[in-house]
């Protein structure tokens, strides 16, 4: 403790760093730290699992515990911003453990509960806010927070934030916080776009950086296996159900792209005998704290994650990473991988590499600058996948499977990397659906595209016969009118000259016209008057009548 006591740091801080057990600093604490206390903005950049959350927040405690205050209503002193519901949680967890004996009070805000609950929290104010940034701007939004009196503001994860989309509530954010802050902004990657959005927050920074840009934790053992998609599933239950077997692997996360893709490994794994859950965006709050304290007790050995939700988990024991799916972008593999090798211990990461994924797996060796060791299937492979059992489906769900499956091979517009894939440039396959609106049925077209019809007209059955108001016997009257022709025998008879016939109210022909329609544009009539028109204002007569 003789070196955090030398800072200088609050004895009730460091009473609970000896009740955590933290001796020595890591080194973006030895660098962060000092600088903090000097009130210098800093710009950070490190790996996940380096000690980024002890770094930023004994200084600010300190700080916040050296001048107190009274909380004012709604507002916060402090506020860490956080890309996922997990890391948010995991952030205000070892905040309040610092903070244990001190009079300062932790929050945390994020999506997935209920809102009012939350609302009611911040109603006497608090010293330290985690948030995200959705529910934050709602908390905003609604009158339930404001950020004037924020003295401190750390953003976390800053690539992650711009990868999930958040460069937006990002620039409101800034504009709500007072000019004369101290402001923290971490990140494990800095590429220009995350330099340039930095700017935004931080004034004269002081550059921390305890590793390479992009470098992934030296502990970590890096394996490639290539292997066609189809015997992905294979593999992977292999490996797992050996690897628990004989205590080669303790505990294990396995990354895929997709949610649905998650839970199809985690069934096919149950099956097999592996115990697994899946935590991504589609799960309930409760049901992802529920898998994650599992994994962290270790009575779930196994943990099937989306990139969104990789950032979050901080599990010590993790011996695995298993990409079942290669990550599009390269500096996710920096963070899917660090999240083994963690607190000094080793690590192994596997990758399972298809064919259509070499591209991705040349940008990771050029990013990271580390040639992946190349790792043969497992002798008898062939048979043993074979005795591997299958999960039961319903037929309707593996046919939704297949739907899913092909939407993803295809990216979303179209292609796996973002474009339009084949289709670039040519005609859109199924034209004549849309995403979201509604037909002339009243029913939404994706939930028509999932009715049997929809299904057969999109494997190309022949429709029904189409209803058509006007009959088969209408012709068109010329190339270009598109108004059908009316036959005689569906025209009102033709006016008589001369006397009206009784009961007939309209007005007689005069005689002389040869059959002529007159014209009755209200012009003067025979005897000085007013003529209204006969077919004006909609077909009802107008104006003066038809005589003045």
């Amino acid at each position: 403790m003789s070196y955090f006591s030398d800072l200088g740091l609050a004895e009730p801080l460091l009473r609970a760093l000896e009740t955590k057990g933290y001796a020595e600093p890591t080194p973006i604490q030895r660098q962060a730290i000092p600088a903090l206390m000097a009130g210098r903005d800093i710009l950070g950049i490190a790996q996940t699992g380096t000690g980024k959350t002890a770094a930023f927040s004994l200084p600010s405690l300190h700080r916040l515990a050296a001048n107190p205050k009274a909380r004012q209503p709604a507002s916060c002193r402090m506020l860490v911003l956080s890309p996922t519901r997990e890391l948010a949680a995991q952030i205000a967890e070892n905040m309040q453990g610092y903070a244990k004996y001190l009079n300062i009070s932790v929050q945390c805000v994020f999506g997935g509960i209920p809102y009012g609950k939350q609302a009611r929290a911040l109603v006497p104010g608090v010293d330290v806010l985690v948030a995200t940034p959705g529910r934050l701007l709602d908390l905003i939004d609604q009158r339930a927070l404001t950020l004037r009196n924020v003295e401190i503001f750390v953003l976390d994860e800053a690539d992650q934030m711009m990868d999930l989309g958040f460069i937006v509530p990002l620039k409101r954010v800034a504009n709500m916080l007072p000019k004369d802050r101290q402001s923290l902004f971490f990140s494990a990657t800095m590429p220009k776009a995350i330099a340039d959005l930095g700017k935004q927050f931080i004034q004269d920074p002081v550059r921390v950086e305890v590793a390479p840009q992009a470098s992934t934790a030296e502990r970590v053992e890096q394996y490639v296996t290539q292997i066609n998609q189809a015997e992905k599933q294979a593999l992977l239950s292999i490996s797992l159900k050996n690897g628990l077997a004989d205590g080669k692997v303790e505990r294990a996360l396995v990354f895929t792209r997709t949610k649905h893709g998650a839970d199809r490994v985690v069934r096919h794994l149950n099956t097999a005998g592996v115990n697994a859950a899946a935590i991504h965006g589609n799960k309930s709050q409760a049901q992802r704290t529920a898998a994650l304290g599992a994994f962290r007790r270790g009575t779930t050995p196994v943990l099937v994650a989306t990139d969104i939700a990789a950032r979050g988990i901080d599990v010590t024991g993790v011996s695995h990473v298993f990409n079942f799916e290669m990550p599009n972008v390269p500096e996710q593999y920096v963070h899917r991988i660090g999240r083994t090798a963690r607190a000094g211990a080793d690590g192994i990461s596997i990758s399972f590499v298809a064919p259509d994924e070499k591209p991705y797996l040349r940008d990771i060796e050029r990013l990271t600058g580390v040639k992946l060791m190349p790792q043969p299937l497992p002798e008898d492979f062939a048979k043993e996948a074979a005795r591997l059992p299958a999960p039961s489906r319903k037929p309707e769900e593996l046919a939704q499977d297949a739907r899913r499956d092909e939407r993803d091979r295809k990216g979303r517009f179209g292609g796996r990397d973002g474009g339009r894939g084949e289709n670039r440039g040519g005609p859109r396959g199924n034209s004549n659906r849309s995403n979201g609106g509604q037909g002339r049925d009243g029913m939404s077209r994706d939930a028509h595209a999932r009715t049997p019809q929809g299904r057969a007209e999109q494997q190309g059955a022949t429709r029904g016969p189409v209803f058509n108001p006007l009959g088969d016997s209408h012709t068109r009257a010329a190339e270009g009118e598109r108004r059908p022709v009316r036959h005689d025998a569906d025209r009102r008879p033709a006016r008589p000259e001369g006397a009206r016939p009784e009961g007939d109210r309209r007005p007689a022909r005069p005689a002389g016209n040869d059959g002529q329609r007159r014209s009755f544009g209200g012009g003067a009539g025979r005897d000085g008057g007013r003529e209204g028109g006969n077919r004006g204002g909609g077909g009802n007569r107008s104006g003066g009548g038809y005589r003045g």
